[in-house]
């Protein structure tokens, strides 16, 4: 018996994905304004929700935090996603004030199976990329909807995020169909 080597085949274009912690529309709509600027339009825009579940930012950034999501139309290879991280990291920078962000930027993308992170730091569940970019399995795709690991965020185990993740899924499940026709 002998084994065989598996073969390496090329992945799928994945849908990107942001996440935004604030306190103030206007970072949002000038964080947006540049990742458009960036990455291409948004095919779609979650609700301002209030963030309650962890009060990590509000040294940072005050109390009162929002998030919110988009995802962006234009699909990306996997394999250049810790640029995307790189760019979010520099419109943070860029729109900091005093030496203080003025928002959390967090960028990732959703394929088919799983929802997937990207952080500068690192951990146990965490596997490093390029450049100082960690990814993250936030969320995996079973029986018909996303769900969490024991590691998952509390924010990201939330029906709320859960089911815009589904639409987002949804949207992307539909280009990668019309794609192949």
């Amino acid at each position: 018996m002998y084994s065989h080597m598996g073969n390496i085949l090329p992945q799928a274009k994945v849908k990107l994905i942001v996440g935004f912690i604030f306190n103030s529309e206007d970072a949002l709509r000038k964080a947006e304004s540049l990742l458009i600027k960036k990455f291409g339009p948004i095919d779609l825009k979650s609700k301002m929700l209030d963030f309650e579940y962890t009060d990590y930012y509000n040294k940072e950034f005050g109390s009162g935090l929002k998030k919110s999501f988009i995802s962006i139309e234009r699909l990306i290879s996997p394999e250049e996603i810790y640029r995307v991280k790189l760019a979010t990291n520099q419109v943070e920078d860029s729109l900091s004030r005093g030496g203080r962000r003025t928002i959390n930027i967090d960028p990732g993308y959703i394929t088919l199976g799983k929802l997937v992170l990207l952080t500068t730091k690192d951990h146990t569940h965490r596997v490093y990329l390029r450049k100082g970019i960690f990814a993250e399995s936030t969320l995996r795709f079973r029986n018909n909807t996303f769900r969490a690991w024991e590691t998952t965020y509390p924010d990201y185990r939330s029906d709320k995020y859960i089911s815009l993740f589904n639409e987002i899924r949804n949207i992307y499940k539909n280009q990668l169909e019309r794609d192949k026709s």
